[in-house]
């Protein structure tokens, strides 16, 4: 055997890894010829991607493979990022060394530090700093996870945003290698979405375009976002020079990278080009919402305590409970746009609503009914099964019935009644409307284009609405020692006629073969009509 011949056995042995440390290009797609790939030193020993029989490729050095070569293999099955995703953590390190530099030289500068106790303070951080970068990669890598477990549900979406990021003239997609429309249409006709390569660019060019447009407004000021800075840094730094990071020449640059990591890691993709679909809001506005949402839900801790799960339960749970806890954050950035003054105070915002979001949701076992009781055992059983713990599993069975506690806290306040109060007829009433299940009927509407998706959106922010003004309604009758079912007692002896028809229309929907914008636009009308009623 040639030692050429040994090389390109290694490299299309049956193995787990195939992990690529050095200086070559060593895997091309059948598609393209030696010339193409332009490394004329390794012709005799590359292969093409369909022929690689490894389960995953890492590219420890630049190039290992041609990126057509990733998307060939990722079509077959094997599991790929690209050079930069692999690398990003050297690059990190090398962010992370700059700007600590900037401060200590600072420090020294003014006197406040001798060079060799700079030196030896640098030497003290690395291995800190290398768990900071390699969190961060991390994070990218669960990104690129979440966004292939919805793949081909979310094709569309990103083939909207391409086209964006074309006319805004940021993209080029014939030079990344980014599928044409007609290859997009053979995949959804196929069910096949975007392979891991393509996702990798698609993150990185969404990360460059929101950090650039975000840096010009005000966003990375906010006193709220200090934290982000502050978390960047190692203990040490913060421990001793809080007050030189707050002073750092490239705050708003670091403030502005860290925000951008955390807003796309969990949001995903083409979430902010959506949601700037749907809402018409600015970047900033929606960026600042999901920040709030965020933290009101309190999605970092579960992140983290999915994160310390690796290993021990199927990566496929985490990714769903990661999905989950996206989706409630989703909705609840849409809320926070459409329900609160713009541009959102950050602080004033997660002040009024965390706490109280937090004392409903620690009922919500009492509070459901009905579906919504049947969605959270469902949910939770699941997990427990999975090997989630109690905790996690209890938090994550409470995401799709946490999102309303924004409506029911804002009632609330309105109303001058404690949120507890609140939810056990929000709650209640969802039941015995049926709220849920119109709901679950709008969430299974088509969003193919972004028409059907806004009209998808818009459909089910009025399906909120209405049940959040019933609920009002509701908790106007009788009397602050009532409970919920006397409280729709009397409301329905009130307007027993009306709630009679609607019922029998809700119910000749509900058992309806099909759904569509149709028979939903005239539920949601026999809503406002209730609405109008006991208005």
């Amino acid at each position: 055997m040639t030692p050429a011949d040994l090389m390109r056995a290694i490299l299309k042995a049956p193995v787990d890894l195939l992990w690529n440390g050095g200086i070559g290009t060593y895997v091309k797609a059948s598609t393209e010829s030696h010339a193409d790939v332009g490394d004329k030193g390794n012709d005799a020993i590359r292969v093409d991607g369909a022929d690689l029989r490894v389960k995953v490729v890492g590219e420890g050095g630049n190039l290992g493979l041609t990126q057509l070569g990733r998307i060939e293999f990722a079509s077959h099955g094997g599991r790929v990022n690209t050079d930069a995703i692999d690398n990003s953590a050297g690059v990190d390190t090398s962010d992370h060394e700059v700007n600590i530099k900037i401060l200590l030289n600072g420090l020294v500068a003014d006197g406040d530090m001798t060079v060799k106790q700079r030196n030896k303070l640098l030497a003290e951080m690395t291995d800190e700093v290398g768990r900071l970068v390699l969190r961060n990669n991390y994070a990218q890598n669960t990104a690129i996870a979440n966004a292939l477990a919805q793949s081909s549900d979310m094709l569309h979406a990103q083939q909207r945003f391409m086209k964006h990021l074309v006319r805004e003239g940021h993209l080029n997609r014939a030079l990344e290698f980014l599928p044409t429309d007609r290859q997009i249409r053979e995949r959804l006709s196929a069910g096949h979405g975007l392979t891991g390569p393509e996702t990798a660019v698609l993150l990185a060019y969404t990360k460059i375009t929101v950090a650039e447009e975000l840096l010009h407004t005000s966003l990375p000021d906010d006193p709220y976002l200090k934290g982000l800075l502050h978390a960047y840094f190692p203990s040490a730094l913060r421990e001793q020079f809080l007050d030189r990071i707050d002073s750092h020449p490239l705050r708003r640059e670091i403030t502005t990278t860290v925000l951008v990591n955390d807003t796309v890691n969990t949001g995903g993709t083409t979430y902010l080009h959506r949601l700037r679909e749907e809402t018409g809001a600015s970047l900033e506005e929606i960026v600042r919402a999901q920040t709030a949402a965020r933290a009101i839900f309190r999605s970092s801790p579960v992140w983290d305590a999915v994160e310390a799960l690796d290993n021990k339960v199927e990566a496929a749970v985490q990714t769903r409970i990661r999905l989950h806890s996206r989706r409630l954050v989703e909705r609840g950035t849409r809320w926070l746009l459409n329900n609160r003054p713009q541009p959102l105070q950050l602080a004033e915002t997660v002040d009024f609503f965390a706490e109280r979001v937090e004392q409903v949701w620690s009922q919500l076992p009492k509070l459901l009914r009905g579906a919504d009781a049947e969605w959270y055992q469902k949910i939770y059983d699941e997990l427990s099964a999975a090997g989630v713990p109690d905790d996690v599993a209890t938090r994550v069975a409470g995401f799709s019935s946490a999102f309303p506690t924004l409506d029911i806290v804002s009632v609330a306040d309105r109303m001058g009644k404690e949120p507890l109060e609140v939810a056990e007829v929000y709650y209640d009433l969802a039941d015995r409307l049926s709220i849920t299940q119109m709901m679950d009927r709008i969430s299974d509407l088509p969003r193919t284009d972004r028409w059907k998706s806004m009209a998808r959106a818009a459909i089910r922010e009025d399906l909120y609405a209405a049940h959040a003004a019933l609920t009002a309604d509701v908790l106007a009758a009788g009397n602050g020692s009532s409970t919920p079912e006397q409280r729709f007692k009397l409301w329905e002896q009130k307007n027993a006629a009306i709630l009679g028809r609607a019922r029998t229309t809700l119910e000749e929907i509900q058992s309806s073969e099909t759904f569509d914008l149709a028979n939903l636009s005239v539920a949601m009308r026999t809503m406002r009509t209730l609405l109008r009623t006991h208005s």
